[in-house]
């Protein structure tokens, strides 16, 4: 980010900062995974604490990059690996703030073995790891054979069709993981389950999957200005 925007690290300590804690608390967050399970309950609380001490390294390093943006933010409206790094980092900041709430036993209640998980790690692995990654190659791909991008346009339709493809799966997701929730925890009046067949769960939740294979194809879309071997030779480069 600080090469695309030309611009210096907002705070180098606070980097340095940024990956230690990471480091040194995220080995033991593991347990999260593992509410409501065999797992010892001290170790459960380990994994709790330890989870919502990741918030502060995390966003620490959000606001980092977001920060480094002072003064270019004029060119995040026209340049394609900017948007693409935008929100690949708010996509962290929202999936390590979700990620440490879920490892609360009174939330993780809600979202325990139901989609809402599922919607919580593509935010993370679609919007922080694939924009990331596409963002990475759309600045580093013309450096390294000096070119230059076939087309502008086609990488910020890249970007919006891949923004529209995130949304469009993990709020239904996140919709079905409460359906799910919902469904699993009502009772009759004579105290057993209303919805007893796993079944009647996934009948309810089948427009979300639909909205959600719909998301998943606008995000597997992934053009790459062309694929990026469509690349324009700059001037005097060997071609």
């Amino acid at each position: 980010m600080p090469k695309a925007a030309n611009r210096p690290v907002y705070s180098y300590k606070l980097s340095i900062i940024h990956f230690w804690a990471l480091i040194f608390i995220y080995i033991w967050a593991g347990p999260h995974h593992l509410l409501y399970s065999s797992m010892p309950d001290w170790v459960q609380s380990l994994g709790t604490v330890f989870s919502i001490m990741l918030i502060a390294p995390s966003w620490g390093g959000m606001l980092n990059g977001l920060l480094t943006l002072r003064g270019a933010w004029d060119r995040v409206r026209q340049d394609p690996v900017l948007k693409f790094f935008v929100v690949a980092v708010t996509a962290y900041g929202m999936a390590t703030f979700e990620g440490p709430m879920l490892s609360i036993k009174s939330l993780n209640a809600i979202s325990h073995f139901t989609d809402w998980t599922i919607a919580h790690v593509h935010v993370g692995a679609l919007g922080w790891n694939g924009f990331l990654t596409f963002g990475a190659l759309y600045w580093l791909w013309p450096r390294m054979y000096r070119t230059q991008l076939y087309s502008v346009k086609l990488a910020n339709i890249h970007f919006w069709v891949g923004t529209l493809g995130i949304v469009f799966y993990a709020v239904p997701l996140y919709w079905a993981g409460w359906t799910q929730s919902l469904m699993w925890k009502e009772f009759t009046p004579q105290g057993t389950l209303a919805w007893g067949n796993f079944l009647d769960t996934v009948t309810q939740i089948l427009p979300m999957y639909a909205m959600r294979s719909f998301g998943g194809t606008l995000s597997s879309w992934v053009p790459v200005s062309g694929c990026i071997t469509c690349t324009k030779p700059l001037p005097g480069a060997i071609s």
